[in-house]
């Protein structure tokens, strides 16, 4: 594999570009199409033409009419980047006391510089679940006896959660540390085109602000993700502040919008965004039971959701046997299983089958074929790195004997979060109240790790670990013999990608020049991020070669 040592972040494999596929497909339409525009506006001078493409309903138009340029590509590296917000007190608080009050995440009215370029009535909201806990206001979610897991959510047998437990102060230990009283560490949704219809920057109308800094993890898992070539999304690093604040080093994500799902692939289809409450289960044909669960993100008008309850129903009655001679039938089972064996190797534990459900689902027009889209890898690279293939993953236990939980720190777990005997930070014994995983420290559904004992067998609705839900697909493809030869192989083709020939050493080293510092994060503490993504990343390759069948 040749290696080039740029300084930007791996592209999309499959969309390097901007422009619409049904543009690319129907060029010489649309050259005859320019032309008659242009002959009819020497005619009618100043009024407005819009344009749009009908007929196949696969074929699916933009509805950008307003394209800000702004001055520098947003996703290039070799250029620094900063992002400013003004928002007014009146409109601050309204957001937070909706959000406080009934959960609603409301638009508000912002008005946004990007590199220079002002954009005045945009609309930014806040965005996430678990990483809110700290804005929902004392109270809104209590912990010891009054606490209770989210619906989906199953607790081990014989498995109870400390007296004094209190999710905020988990969340607070994994890193969300957002807080009403700091504007600039909540993760917020810009969008574009709010307030204004059909207006995009740099073809984007909606912006990501990630929490948190540097969060070196997530572009990395981003980096690796589009460097194996798989669907994921671009990042920026920009010194962000809001109304005139100190400076913050924030990560910008672009968010799957219409335009994101209509360059994704080469071929038309449609982009289904996951709920966090969506539990991948046929729930009958009528499409009104899935509204909460799926959301469309193009072609809203042409499409709907009957592919995906298609696939569901055809899910829930098929048997072992038949699952394993039709799934291909409905589901890129090649792709899925770069899905599921990347999410493995970046030890993402929120992944489609994590109590986040991050993940969209693409429903190709010409396959008829699902593809699964990965989705917010905050939680990716930062977990157990001795874990292995056939081992599950969770947001809260790793292997016995490895470094650390998922999602958490090594060392163990952090300060409220019921931890274990094997990830307690050296020289410390069982913490008051912390619940202690089976023998093994891990539920997995395969055989035992090699160098470890023999781990306890997954239990229902519960995969990897005290904090997990179940996804069904996941669960009967990693269980089926019939996928295991092209899941382990699969497996060990993008480890080599993504580890064994050092590109994920090489990509850190790239990405450490890109990333700013800021009034609050400096120079020092960036290297130390830095440092401790590089320690992780050995740690991840040595565990796997280990492994590694001879």
């Amino acid at each position: 594999m040749n290696v080039t040592n740029t300084g930007e972040p791996p592209p999309r494999s499959k969309f390097k570009h901007r422009i619409p596929k049904s543009l690319r497909q129907h060029w010489k339409l649309l050259v005859v199409f320019v032309a008659f525009v242009t002959v009819m506006a020497s005619v009618f001078g100043e009024t407005r033409i819009r344009p749009y493409i009908t007929g196949d309903t696969s074929v699916i138009a933009s509805e950008i009419t307003d394209n800000i340029t702004g001055t520098v590509d947003l996703f290039d590296t070799s250029v620094s980047h900063q992002l400013s917000i003004d928002i007014t007190d009146v409109e601050y608080n309204d957001m937070i006391s909706s959000f406080q009050k009934s959960g609603d995440k409301k638009w508000i009215t912002a008005d946004i510089t990007i590199d220079g370029t002002f954009i005045n009535d945009a609309s930014v909201r806040l965005k996430g679940n678990s990483t809110l806990m700290g804005v929902r206001g004392a109270g809104a979610m209590p912990g010891g006896e009054g606490f209770k897991p989210p619906e989906g959510l199953e607790m081990p047998e014989g498995m109870e959660l400390p007296a004094d437990f209190d999710p905020q102060d988990m969340m607070a230990g994994m890193g969300s540390t957002a807080s009403a009283d700091d504007p600039t560490s909540l993760p917020l949704l810009i969008s574009f085109d709010e307030n204004a219809e059909g207006r995009a920057y740099q073809g984007m109308t909606e912006l990501s602000v990630r929490p948190g800094s540097p969060v070196v993890n997530e572009a990395m898992a981003l980096s690796l993700t589009a460097d194996t070539e798989q669907p994921t999304q671009r990042y920026a690093y920009t010194v962000y502040s809001i109304n005139d604040s100190a400076t913050s080093t924030r990560l910008l994500l672009e968010h799957p919008d219409d335009a994101y799902a209509n360059s994704l692939f080469d071929s038309d289809g449609y982009l289904y965004k996951a709920d966090a409450n969506s539990r991948f289960t046929y729930a009958g044909d009528d499409q009104t039971a899935y509204s909460d669960q799926f959301k469309q993100i193009n072609a809203v008008d042409s499409g709907n959701l009957q592919p995906v309850i298609s696939f569901l129903k055809w899910m829930d009655s098929a048997s072992s046997e038949e699952f394993d001679a039709h799934l291909s039938d409905w589901v890129d089972v090649e792709s899925f299983a770069r899905y599921i064996a990347t999410q493995n190797l970046i030890v993402n534990g929120d992944d489609m089958s994590g109590p986040g459900q991050n993940y969209y689902l693409w429903y190709d027009l010409d396959s008829k074929k699902i593809t699964v889209v990965s989705w917010d890898l905050n939680l990716a690279m930062q977990g157990n790195a001795a874990t292995g293939p056939q081992d599950s993953v969770s947001i809260a236990t790793g292997p016995a004997g490895g470094a650390g939980p998922a999602g958490m720190p090594e060392g163990g777990a952090p300060t409220g979060m019921p931890g274990s005997e094997g990830t307690a930070p050296t020289g410390a014994g069982p913490q008051p109240g912390a619940m202690t995983p089976p023998a093994g420290g891990v539920f997995t559904k395969g055989a035992p790790r090699q160098g470890g004992d023999a781990a306890a067998p997954a239990q229902q609705g519960f995969p990897g670990g005290p904090i997990g839900t179940t996804n069904a697909l996941k669960t009967r493809f990693l269980e089926s013999s019939a996928f295991t030869e092209l899941y382990e192989r699969t497996y060990w083709d993008l480890f080599e990608q993504m580890y064994g020939n050092g590109r994920a050493t090489e990509i850190l080293d790239v990405l450490a020049t890109s990333i700013p510092t800021s009034d609050d994060m400096t120079a020092e503490s960036l290297q130390s991020s830095i440092d401790e993504m590089r320690t992780w990343i050995d740690q991840r390759t040595s565990a796997l070669n280990d492994l590694r069948t001879p």
